[in-house]
């Protein structure tokens, strides 16, 4: 069976740094940083009182009141940002065939805060149970694909990925396989996560997991820094239109890259640790080379998982030099979590934005903060430290990671390369 190209066609995106996408682009190459006090909550009592907010962000300027009410932040963002990829498409939406138009969503926690709030409030009560009959389905993690669908009329395949930090690249790889086999023309794919709450802080800062840099929030997210002590915690949302190729060609779309692969793999080896040695990463980079048809040498920029810990910048390196061998030193590496935190499950989709939008501009973002260099990271790679650096890109990959050790990879390539 002879498998169908796959193109991107629109993106959207609501990030700490930037609510559209030449705000988040802009943002991106100038090295900003999203992280500040958290205004979501009174943080004073928290060990972590700092994260990378979506800022200036108010859900009725874009969506109804009422319709708004009844969805948590996650899917907020989510009808943003994915309203933002399909205009940006230019999709006929009155013309299109819409059985054969999907959603493939990314969410790895869903509606925490809504979770939170219904249960706080009711054990504030008298002990009746009083829940908002719309708590469920604003908390359920597969809302933000089923309310996109249900405004474009898109009756397609529509369901939510969940794999922690991976889970928007499990979606986009979905999504590329479901119109690589012929079953869709059309596939809204990306992710959204809101877990900047009383519930997600504790819970990671009880894991010890997020850096406690309240002195300097803005210098905390330090990608492979030596002085790096956790990830900072980030919210909002990408969305990316993906198309059969000879379908957008024919409507005369705009084409920013194609999809050539993705890969899978798991660390099968600890619940949120990943392999000293980057044994699943391997893996996953590998499977998406191969995936791809292509060659490590290939490859010329790495959007890396990078979140900023002192085990996972390391391991995920070691893996990069064990795949790509001599040629990695010619990869231009970044992290741009370094700027807008951990996005956790939308994190694969805002990445590969980055990733995509580097490789049409010629300027791979900077990885910044970065300050005393680690003996533990190979001195070789380019690592893109604290300044933009031109580059023409021919072939792009993104690397997303999650806890229990759920491993992805996204290829993208310039179309005319």
């Amino acid at each position: 069976m002879q498998l169908k190209r796959v193109v991107v066609t629109g993106l959207g995106a609501l990030t700490p740094i930037g609510n559209n996408i030449d705000g988040y682009w802009n943002a991106l190459v100038n090295g900003v940083s999203g992280a500040a006090p958290i205004t979501h909550f009174d943080a004073s009592k928290s060990k972590t009182r700092f994260a990378c907010e979506v800022k200036n962000f108010d859900p009725t300027d874009f969506i109804n009141r009422k319709d708004a009410r009844k969805m948590d932040r996650f899917t907020q963002y989510a009808m943003v940002a994915s309203d933002e990829a399909i205009a940006d498409a230019k999709l006929d939406l009155d013309t299109i065939n819409k059985l054969r138009v999907g959603v493939i969503w990314g969410a790895g926690i869903g509606g925490l805060e809504t979770f939170q709030n219904e249960v706080l409030n009711h054990a504030a009560g008298d002990g009746t149970p009083k829940f908002n009959p719309f708590f469920i389905p604003k908390m359920i993690a597969d809302i933000a694909p089923g309310h996109i669908s249900i405004k474009h009329g898109f009756m397609g395949p529509n369901y939510t990925t969940v794999s922690a930090c991976a889970s928007s690249a499990n979606a986009m790889i979905d999504a590329l396989n479901y119109i690589r086999l012929g079953y869709c023309d059309v596939i809204v794919t990306g992710g959204s996560e809101a877990a900047i709450a009383i519930a997600g802080v504790g819970g990671f800062s009880s894991m010890q997991a997020l850096s406690t840099r309240n002195e300097s929030p803005e210098t905390a997210s330090r990608p492979f820094d030596a002085n790096r002590e956790g990830f900072v915690l980030g919210e909002g949302a990408g969305a990316i239109v993906l198309e059969e190729y000879e379908y957008a060609k024919a409507r005369g779309a705009k084409i920013y890259a194609e999809v050539i692969g993705g890969g899978m793999s798991s660390d099968a080896y600890h619940i949120t640790a990943p392999h000293p040695e980057g044994i699943g990463v391997i893996a996953v980079m590998k499977n998406c080379l191969e995936n791809s048809g292509i060659n490590p040498e290939d490859v010329d920029h790495i959007n890396t998982h990078g979140t900023s810990t002192p085990l996972g910048d390391v391991a995920e390196l070691k893996a990069i030099s064990a795949v790509f061998g001599d040629h990695a030193k010619n990869i231009n590496i970044n992290s741009t979590k370094s700027m807008t935190g951990h996005l956790l499950g939308a994190a694969g989709a805002v990445e590969s934005i980055a990733a995509i939008l580097a490789m049409e501009h010629g300027i791979v973002p900077p990885t910044i903060n970065h300050s005393t260099v680690d003996e533990n990271i190979n001195p070789e790679l380019n690592l893109t430290l604290n300044k933009a650096q031109k580059r023409e890109i021919k072939v792009a990959m993104s690397n997303t990671f999650g806890f229990g050790g759920h491993n992805a990879c996204v290829a993208f390539r310039k179309l005319d390369a």
